[in-house]
């Protein structure tokens, strides 16, 4: 097969595995290989509520344009049918953003940089695949009160 960075070979059992001897069968170029392929399956819907002169609102756009997501955004005050449905969802949220990543409640912008630098973000988007956590870290991250998993 050809693919943008080169040959990949068509006998790998896995879809991003090269074969020992192929011209791409170094690990820097296996690694690359992968993230290319993460990149071409983004399985998460990306939702995000917005108003007009919001700050923060913009902020969470650039950073998931940033990681090349795509994002429906649905603006405030428009629609009655949109601001019920904000309603409904977010049981009454007062701010924006309100940002849902495959149906789940994320929440606002801070909770955005939260996942981000726990280093969940990009899995729950789709980017890559969900890194193991030991029980500690989990111990750990219930004991601060943290709500991602």
């Amino acid at each position: 097969q050809i693919s943008q960075i080169g040959v990949v070979c068509a006998l790998c059992p896995a879809a991003w595995r090269v074969r020992a001897g192929c011209i791409l069968s170094t690990p820097r170029l296996h690694r690359l290989i992968q993230i290319r392929l993460f990149r071409g399956i983004v399985v998460a819907k990306v939702e995000i509520y917005t108003n007009r002169g919001c700050p923060s609102c913009v902020s969470a756009k650039q950073l998931l344009d940033s990681k090349g997501v795509k994002y429906s955004e649905k603006k405030l005050g428009r629609s009655k049918s949109v601001d019920i449905e904000f309603q409904i969802r977010t049981n009454g949220a007062k701010s924006v953003p309100q940002i849902f990543i495959g149906g789940e409640l994320i929440g606002g912008f801070d909770d955005l940089i939260r996942f981000e630098s726990a280093n969940e973000l990009n899995w729950r988007l789709g980017l890559e695949p969900r890194p193991k956590i030991s029980i500690g870290q989990r111990i750990i991250r219930f004991m601060k009160g943290h709500r991602y998993r």
